[in-house]
């Protein structure tokens, strides 16, 4: 079943969803962005109208778990999966993500439902992309466990919102580095002053 209201407003699915992702990836990648909005075939008044709804989902007090939100407007999940992390198990969830046909977006529960993370990550059976220099970071090629496995140690650093993350990262030849991504996707990689 998907999110809708007695009003007539159009359920919201997938492709709504698609645009949330987008909205906040427009803050560092706006041609991107504009360019994945135009492939879908919607406005920018629509990509505006599913981040509202979406926002408004999020903090109703009547809002369902993130895990039931999630199911309400994606479906069944793709695959779901008992996964280890360190000493705790968790439950994997992943669904397809059109715009990123080589991504899925997946969703970790703790025991008891509650989500631990949230984020785009390379579908099953996927090649990864080649990461050797700082020229393969490009924005949209890599997720945050690729860039943190081609460039260890990779040290996490506080990101500047819920849906983002940073590496501190060093690359070849002692470059230290700093990779900035939104929903798990890179965005941007920014160099200390004088790096």
């Amino acid at each position: 079943m998907r999110t809708g209201t007695s009003t007539g407003t159009p359920p919201f699915g997938p492709l709504d969803f698609q645009l949330v992702l987008l909205r906040r990836m427009a803050d560092h990648q706006p041609e991107l962005v504009e360019d994945a909005r135009r492939e879908l075939g919607v406005t920018l008044a629509r990509m505006r109208e599913a981040n509202r709804r979406w926002q408004a989902m999020v903090r109703s007090p009547r809002a369902r778990g993130s895990v039931a939100r999630y199911r309400s407007v994606l479906g069944a999940p793709e695959t779901s999966v008992r996964r280890r992390i360190g000493d705790l198990e968790c439950d994997a969830l992943a669904w397809p993500v059109p715009l990123w046909p080589g991504l899925r977006f997946e969703v970790l529960t703790a025991p008891g439902g509650g989500v631990w993370n949230e984020w785009l990550v390379r579908a099953p059976g996927t090649q990864a992309p080649e990461l050797r220099t700082a020229d393969d970071l490009r924005p949209w090629s890599c997720t945050v466990d690729e860039a943190a496995r081609a460039f260890p140690p990779a040290r996490p650093m506080e990101g500047t919102a819920p849906t983002r993350w940073r590496l501190a990262l060093t690359l070849p030849g002692g470059k230290p580095c700093v990779a900035e991504f939104t929903w798990g996707l890179l965005q941007r990689v920014g160099f200390p002053d004088g790096a």
